[in-house]
Order: structure tokens, then C-alpha cells, then sequence
């Protein structure tokens, strides 16, 4: 026995330096092929809409923030004042990820520096202050040229850009909210047929998904007594499924929560209501609790991604390492690795899988004869790269320092029922999270799911799930 263990360490060692090398090598492949992409998307960009798309790859401005909405930005000797005051994107809500991705090269590089300089200076440390006339300090950051753009608002304020990129789908489905006048998430609504709905339930998807996750599977499975009391409210996030997809948008959590209450609470006048969301669309669900504590009767959240920071860590680049490792194993490591890290690889990921979807929904069609219902691939499909990029950064990266201080506030301040559930086999988000999040609630029910993963939590379970969902709502009612 003792061998057979030894011989299982030694083997998971070796496997894991095996991962770690061939990881260096792949993606120091990629950063190369990212930034030739760089290039080529510019070229492209130029010749077919006859302009310069700018990307995070851009260089950085200094900007240093002041007093009363303004900030003071830099670059090349120049300075200006950019005020926030009418702008509806804000500085915080801008993730540092976004534009400060290093390459693995130069990461590796940097440490053994770091490394090399520790032992130099036998553990004494530098510090540097910033401080800006009159002696008065504040604080310094690089915001990416984009960024600042947006600020200044060359692009904020306008209406909603209805005009997709060359790269992106321009078919009827993915375009529908083009014909509306109005600037609304697509809401799939199913209520009681006297329309005397009782109480109310919102449905967020996670991350590239859509409102489909929930109707084709949880609704077609609640039992009538739960049809004619609840009124399900199932929401396509802003850039996914039906729901606008502008190109002027940072996709901020600002932007995602006040499109929700726009399109949901006040356009159905929601009072009260229970909350069911899936990963990226937990966070949401909790910014928006924290928002309406009082209308809150019960949260549940399915593999919510919460990655808490070391004290002396910058929080949204330990997310972003805890969230896409750069590994080539596990397969799910590498696919987020992928979407998080290379900008131009992962546009063109969209642009052969996205803006094709009819073709691979008819091909997947037509070698399983039809048999495979294509709603996952509908979701998944209908995006594009701009509200998939900043989403995945500034919703899941970008909230690092907020989720704490939201956890906090549902812990001390909400009354509603709370339940956690996760799949046991998550590779995509790790079983510790939801016991991250349980710590931070005590009062919060995990449920963990034997043989289940990401995406099986629901798909395969959805009666048993929506047997769950009914009992949870039935008990925070009788509670309240």
C-alpha cells in the first residue's frame, strides 16, 4: 500500500511539471500568436469599416485621480482634466485586467528579478509615494487609452451603437433588439394564466448564456400549483442571447444592474422577489440584493464564483490567476485561460464560432439527426467579443474588492434565505468558492451535487432542481 502511494506521488509530481512546462511553452506560443493577431485585426479592422478599432493592447495613460468627479490624465509631458460627473462609467468600475495582462515571458521574468532583488537587499523593502503640487497626495494608476476615451466621453452618453462589427453576427436572431425602440434587455416572462401572480422570480444566467439556460429546462418542469403562484422572469444579460449588444459599452456592473432594474423591476413593477442565478450572474444577483435589500425574499446561487484575496495581493489580478491559471490541464483551465488572457485569439474564436452559429447549429443538426436540442448552443453563440471581453473582466475580475463588502451586507443586513448549490465535478468554478461564500454567510445552506458539473447542476436534474427551487421559495414565504 505504502509503495502504491509513493509511486501515486511521485507520478502526480511529475505529471504536474509536465503540465507546468508544456503550459510555458503553449502559451508563450500564444502570446505571440495574440499579438500578430493584434496587427492583423487592425489591417482588417481599417480596410473593411475604414477606421481603427483600438484595443487593450494600446498603450497606458497615467491617470491620477482627484476631488469632485474629475480625474487628471497624462501622456507624453500633455495632461487634461476629464470630469466623471455625467458619465455612467466610473474609474472603479473599470478592472485593471482589462489592459494589464502580462506575457508569460516577461511574468516568469519579473519574478525571478523580483526574487533575485529579495535576496540583494536581504528583505528590506521600497516604497514610493506619488505626490502632485502643493503637496497634496493621491493616488496613481495607469488606465488604458480606451479607457480614457470612454471617459471623456467620446463614447458614453450616446445611444446605444446599433450597428455590429464586420466580426460580429449580423443574422435576425442575434440583431432582434435592433428593431425595438426601446433600449431593454429581452425579458422572457411565463405568468400565471389569470395573470394574478402572487410573487415574483428573476432568473440571471452566467456567462455566455442565456435566458434559454432557464426556460427550457426549469420552466417546462414546475408543477402547477408553483405556475399559478410565481410569475418567472427570466432575463438576457446586456451583450447576451436577444438582449442589445452595443458596441459602445464597457459591460461594467453598473451597467449590467442598472439594466436589470430597467428591463425587469420596473418595466414587470417587480416589488418583491426571489432571486435564482448561475455563476457570473451570482454576482449580479448579489450586487442587486444589496441594492434592494428589503424586496429580497430568497437567493439562491449555483457556483458562484468567489475567490477571496490575500491580504498584500492585487485583487483583480488573483482573480484573474485563480479564475485562468494558464494551464493546458485541465481542459476548462485552458478554454478560460483562452478567454480571459488573449483579446485578439479570443475575437477570433468568436468570429469563427459566433458569427457562423447557423452553420454549426445545422451541422450539429445534421449528424445527430436532429436529436440534440440546440438551446445551449444558442446562448453560447449569441454574443459578441466586446460584451463577452469586458464582461468576463469587469464583472468577474473587477468586482474582487466588492464581493466581500456584498457578502458582508446579506450576512448583517438581509433577512432573506439563502442556499448555495454546486456540482462536486466543477472545473470551472471550484467547490471552495460556494465554501468560500458559506463562511461569509453561516446562515447560508450549501448543497453540494454528487456526479454533477458546471453546466449538469441543472441540464439533466432540471425536475429534481425545480422541485428544489419550489421548496426553498415555499419556506422563505412561510418565513417572511
Amino acid at each position: 500500500m505504502d509503495v502504491m502511494c509513493r509511486t501515486g506521488s511521485v507520478l502526480k509530481l511529475i505529471g504536474g511539471v509536465v503540465n507546468k512546462a508544456v503550459s510555458f511553452l503553449v502559451f508563450s506560443v500564444l502570446d505571440l500568436v495574440d499579438f500578430i493577431l493584434c496587427f492583423a485585426y487592425k489591417v482588417a479592422d481599417f480596410c473593411i469599416e475604414a477606421e481603427w478599432r483600438p484595443c487593450y493592447c494600446s498603450p497606458t495613460k497615467e491617470t491620477i485621480t482627484g476631488s469632485g468627479g474629475k480625474i487628471l490624465v497624462s501622456e507624453q509631458g500633455g495632461s487634461k482634466i476629464v470630469s466623471l460627473n455625467s458619465s455612467k462609467v466610473q474609474l472603479e468600475d473599470i478592472s485593471d485586467t482589462l489592459y494589464s495582462r502580462p506575457s508569460l515571458v516577461a511574468e516568469v521574468s519579473k519574478l525571478t528579478v523580483d526574487e533575485l532583488k529579495k535576496l540583494k537587499l536581504d528583505g528590506t523593502t521600497m516604497r514610493t509615494c506619488k505626490k502632485i503640487k502643493k503637496g497634496s497626495a493621491r493616488s496613481a494608476f495607469t488606465v488604458n487609452s480606451i479607457v480614457v476615451e470612454m471617459l471623456q466621453g467620446k463614447m458614453v452618453g450616446q445611444r446605444l451603437h446599433h450597428i455590429p462589427t464586420w466580426s460580429d453576427c449580423d443574422c435576425k436572431f442575434c440583431n432582434s433588439w435592433t428593431s425595438s425602440s426601446k433600449d431593454t434587455l429581452f425579458v422572457k416572462a411565463q405568468e400565471p394564466k389569470d395573470n394574478k401572480a402572487r410573487e415574483d422570480v428573476i432568473f440571471i444566467h452566467g456567462f455566455i448564456s442565456s435566458s434559454a439556460f432557464w426556460t427550457e429546462t426549469l420552466f417546462p418542469n414546475f408543477s402547477s400549483t408553483a405556475k399559478s403562484t410565481y410569475r418567472f422572469l427570466a432575463v438576457d444579460l446586456l451583450g447576451f442571447g436577444r438582449s442589445p449588444k452595443p458596441a459602445d459599452s464597457l459591460y461594467t456592473l453598473r451597467e449590467h444592474v442598472d439594466m436589470i432594474e430597467k428591463s425587469v423591476l420596473q418595466d414587470y413593477k417587480v416589488k418583491s422577489f426571489h432571486i435564482v442565478a448561475h455563476s457570473l450572474g451570482c454576482i449580479l444577483a448579489l450586487a442587486i440584493a444589496v441594492k434592494h435589500p428589503g424586496s429580497v425574499k430568497s437567493l439562491t446561487l449555483l457556483t458562484p464564483p468567489y475567490y477571496p484575496v490575500p491580504k498584500g495581493e492585487a485583487a483583480t489580478q488573483y482573480v484573474m490567476r485563480k479564475l485562468a491559471p494558464r494551464r493546458v490541464w485541465p481542459v476548462m483551465a485552458f478554454c478560460s485561460s483562452l478567454a480571459c488572457w488573449y483579446e485578439h485569439i479570443s475575437r477570433t474564436i468568436c468570429l469563427v464560432i459566433c458569427k457562423n452559429h447557423r452553420l454549426w447549429e445545422f451541422l450539429t443538426k445534421l449528424v445527430t439527426r436532429n436529436r440534440v436540442r440546440t438551446y445551449l448552443m444558442e446562448g453560447f453563440f449569441c454574443h459578441t467579443h466586446n460584451a463577452a471581453w469586458h464582461t468576463l473582466h469587469n464583472i468577474i475580475c473587477g468586482t474582487a474588492t466588492k464581493l466581500d463588502r456584498y457578502l458582508d451586507i446579506v450576512h448583517n443586513r438581509l433577512n432573506c434565505d439563502v442556499t448555495i448549490i454546486h456540482g462536486k465535478e466543477d472545473e470551472v468554478i471550484p467547490l471552495e468558492c460556494s465554501y468560500n461564500v458559506q463562511r461569509k454567510i453561516p446562515r447560508a445552506r450549501l448543497k453540494v451535487i454528487e456526479n454533477k458539473d458546471h453546466i449538469t447542476i441543472v441540464v439533466g436534474r432540471q425536475k429534481a432542481f425545480a422541485r428544489e427551487l419550489e421548496e426553498i421559495w415555499n419556506t422563505a414565504s412561510a418565513s417572511n
